[in-house]
């Protein structure tokens, strides 16, 4: 596959994160008293993370807040059922691998109906047939089959992860169904598809914001707290703890529950509307 110098570069960020996380756990760097066991080197990471910050805060956000002020909400929902439809292959592709032939099956039948029916998948009539949406990845697939997660790492302009979903995203990067296509063309749907994904949390960066008094650790366990919510598939049931209090009344905000993201077409990849940072848009739109 040809790749574009904007994928190659992205690609580079990515595997010098995962690489930056398997020499730290190889090193065995060891948690700080009170520290999460599964952060053993949080002050890179939160270093990293507020590089991550200030770029989604100075670029992406403004960016997004233009989108969904110039383009109407109908035109939003086809672009969103576009790309997700678009990722509904390396769904299959993942359910197959992880034996679940049902769900597959459903796949198949949801790229289908849209893609007829919903005029290349601008129209979801899936889901309104009943046909529901499933959330799978590599990084899933290889937790499936016992793949242990590693710690938790920051990638630049990714965003949070840990190793083995690092890894998974490197693999959903090769055969993400966008890459085939001309260079022009992909890199124009890259785009949209970003801004697309960061304008859909633009809610949850704000609720982070007033709820959270310390955004990245809120941040990174409602990603491992959602990402085992999906390994365990969708049965987990103990709270994240409460990181924040209610701006409007002064009380704790209530803890939150690792549940499935939710809203219209989350791309497949996509974390938490917890962790609205820069890096989820770049997983999502790369997850496509």
């Amino acid at each position: 596959m040809n790749l574009s110098p904007q994928t190659r570069a992205l690609k580079g960020v990515l595997a010098l994160g995962i690489s930056m996380g398997l020499m730290f756990a190889i090193s065995g760097c060891a948690t700080g008293p009170g520290g999460n066991p599964r952060d053993p080197f949080e002050k890179v990471n939160r270093a990293t993370y507020k590089v991550n910050d200030t770029i989604d805060t100075v670029i992406a956000t403004p960016i997004a807040k233009g989108y969904n002020f110039i383009v109407p909400q109908f035109v939003r929902t086809m672009v969103n059922n576009f790309f997700s439809n678009i990722g509904d292959a390396t769904v299959m592709a993942n359910d197959i691998l992880q034996g679940r032939g049902t769900d597959a099956a459903e796949d198949l039948m949801r790229m289908a109906m849209n893609t007829v029916f919903g005029v290349g998948g601008l129209f979801d009539f899936a889901t309104e047939a009943g046909l529901p949406r499933h959330d799978q990845d590599f990084g899933l697939t290889l937790g499936h089959y016992g793949v242990p997660a590693g710690p938790y790492i920051v990638i630049p302009l990714f965003g949070p992860s840990d190793v083995r979903d690092g890894i998974g995203l490197a693999a959903a990067l090769e055969v993400a169904p966008i890459g085939y296509t001309r260079p022009a063309v992909r890199n124009v749907l890259f785009v949209v598809n970003f801004v697309s994904t960061r304008a859909k949390y633009l809610g949850a960066t704000d609720l982070l914001s007033a709820a959270a008094l310390d955004k990245y650790s809120f941040t990174r366990d409602a990603y491992l707290g959602h990402r085992q919510y999906l390994l365990d598939g969708g049965t987990s049931s103990e709270p994240l703890p409460d990181y924040g209090v209610d701006p409007a009344t002064g009380a704790s905000a209530p803890a939150a529950t690792p549940a499935p993201v939710p809203g219209a077409a989350p791309a497949p990849g996509a974390v938490s509307p917890a962790v609205p940072a820069i890096g989820a848009s770049a997983a999502a739109a790369q997850g496509q």
